[in-house]
């Protein structure tokens, strides 16, 4: 099989039906894929940056990120590494009103048993350990 990595404008075209052109590729890639002609990888890099935009552009939901992005990165012909961090992440960041990046660093230090060193006291919500800079101890 044949593995594309994906990126986030493709993604978006996807998701969003926006511009129409481009929104009709997407969705012949993405039929492809669910036939098992071709495999998609995605970063978690790529689903920062598509949270991101689907937020503060298309002015998206916490809530609605959360269920597209869960649904997107759970179908087939779509490979992505982590993906129950990614999914716990997108989770914790609807229900606790936080960040996806702080939500995803959270779900990363809590599977390897470490702690989170940040200023942001949104961590409190996260269920991880968390400390203030310097961090030490």
């Amino acid at each position: 099989m044949v593995y594309l990595w994906i990126d986030a404008n493709v993604v978006l075209r996807f998701l969003t039906g926006d511009p129409p052109e481009m929104a009709r590729k997407a969705l012949q890639l993405m039929r492809r894929a669910e036939k098992g002609e071709i495999g998609l990888r995605i970063s978690h890099l790529v689903v920062a940056e598509i949270v991101w935009v689907l937020s503060s552009f298309y002015s998206f939901s916490k809530k609605s990120i959360a269920e597209t992005m869960t649904s997107f990165l759970s179908a087939e012909g779509i490979f992505v590494e982590n993906v129950d961090l990614l999914i716990q992440a997108l989770q914790d960041m609807a229900e606790k009103n936080v960040d996806f990046v702080d939500a995803y660093l959270a779900a990363l230090a809590r599977t390897r048993g470490e702690r989170v060193c940040s200023f942001d006291s949104d961590f409190a919500r996260l269920n991880v350990r968390w400390v203030t800079p310097p961090g030490e101890g």
